[in-house]
C-alpha cells in the first residue's frame, strides 16, 4: 500500500469515545476521526478535559488523524451563516490544539458562478481558510453533488492550497457518481479519504457495505492517489453494520494488505 496511514472513524464504531479509542487501537489503528459536533462538542473540551485525553490517546499510542464539524446546512446558506462560521472556527481551534491538521466540514450546494451565493460561498471559505492557515488546520470540504469538474473550479477559485476535499468513493458511489473521476480530476486538492464502499440501487437506493464488497475499487483509487503524493490518512467508516467493529477490524486488515 502507499504511504497512507490507517486511521477510524470513532463514532461508526457506535461506542462511548473512550472506548472507541480502546477498540481503534485494539484494531491496530494508528489514528482516530473525532466529530467536534456530536461525540466531542467543543464547549465540552475544557482544558482539563484536553490533558486528559491527551494522555489517554500517548497510553493507546494513537493521534488524532483529523476531525470533522458536520452542519445541518452549508456556507452558501446565508441563514445563520455568522454564527455557523463562528462555531466552525471554534471547532477548528479545538482540532489545533489536537493536533489534528486536517477537518472534514460539508461544502452545502455547488451555486453557479453567476449566482450570489457563490460569492458567499467564496467570501465564508476564504474566511475559514486563512484561519485555519494561521492554526495549522486545512479543510477538506465535502460537495459530493457537484461535478467534479465543477467542484474543481470552485476549488481554484479559493487561496491557493488553503482549501481541500474529502474524497469518500460511498458518497460519491451513492449519489450516482464515479470515485475513479473524482480523483483523476481533484487528485492534488485530495487532503483526506474515507476507506468506504458502497453500493447503489435504483434510484438513490442502496447503502454502504463493508470495505472492499461494493463497488469502489480502492487499490486503484490509491494508486491515483500516489500519483498525486497524496501522504494522508485513509479513514475507516462504516455507517449501517450491525457489527461495526468487526467490520472495522476487517477493513484495517484490508488496507494492510495492499
Amino acid at each position: 500500500m502507499i504511504g497512507v496511514r490507517v486511521a477510524v472513524q470513532t463514532k461508526c464504531l457506535a461506542q462511548p469515545l473512550r472506548q472507541a479509542l480502546h477498540t481503534a487501537s485494539r484494531v491496530g489503528a494508528e489514528g482516530v476521526q473525532i466529530d467536534l459536533r456530536h461525540e466531542l462538542p467543543v464547549a465540552e473540551l475544557s482544558d482539563t478535559a484536553l490533558r486528559q485525553l491527551r494522555k489517554l490517546l500517548d497510553d493507546l499510542n494513537v493521534r488524532v488523524s483529523s476531525t470533522a464539524f458536520p452542519t445541518r446546512r452549508g456556507y452558501g446558506d446565508t441563514q445563520d451563516l455568522e454564527r455557523r462560521l463562528e462555531a466552525t472556527l471554534e471547532a477548528m481551534r479545538a482540532s489545533s490544539k489536537l493536533a489534528a491538521r486536517v477537518m472534514v466540514i460539508m461544502l452545502g450546494p455547488l451555486p453557479l458562478p453567476d449566482e450570489t451565493e457563490r460569492s458567499t460561498l467564496l467570501e465564508a471559505m476564504t474566511r475559514l481558510a486563512m484561519e485555519g492557515n494561521r492554526l495549522g488546520v486545512q479543510l477538506a470540504a465535502q460537495c459530493f453533488d457537484a461535478h467534479p469538474a465543477d467542484l474543481r473550479n470552485f476549488v481554484d477559485e479559493l487561496p491557493e492550497g488553503l482549501v481541500g476535499v474529502d474524497l469518500s468513493p460511498a458518497d460519491l458511489i451513492l449519489s450516482g457518481q464515479q470515485p475513479r473521476e473524482f480523483a483523476e480530476k481533484l487528485g492534488p486538492h485530495i487532503v483526506h479519504v474515507f476507506a468506504n464502499d458502497a453500493v447503489r440501487g435504483l434510484g438513490r437506493s442502496g447503502g454502504d457495505v463493508e470495505l472492499g464488497r461494493g463497488t469502489a475499487d480502492f487499490p486503484e483509487l490509491l494508486g491515483l492517489l500516489e500519483e498525486h503524493n497524496y501522504q494522508g490518512w485513509a479513514t475507516i467508516e462504516r455507517r449501517s453494520s450491525r457489527q461495526p467493529v468487526e467490520d472495522v477490524a476487517n477493513a484495517v486488515e484490508f488496507l494492510r494488505s495492499l
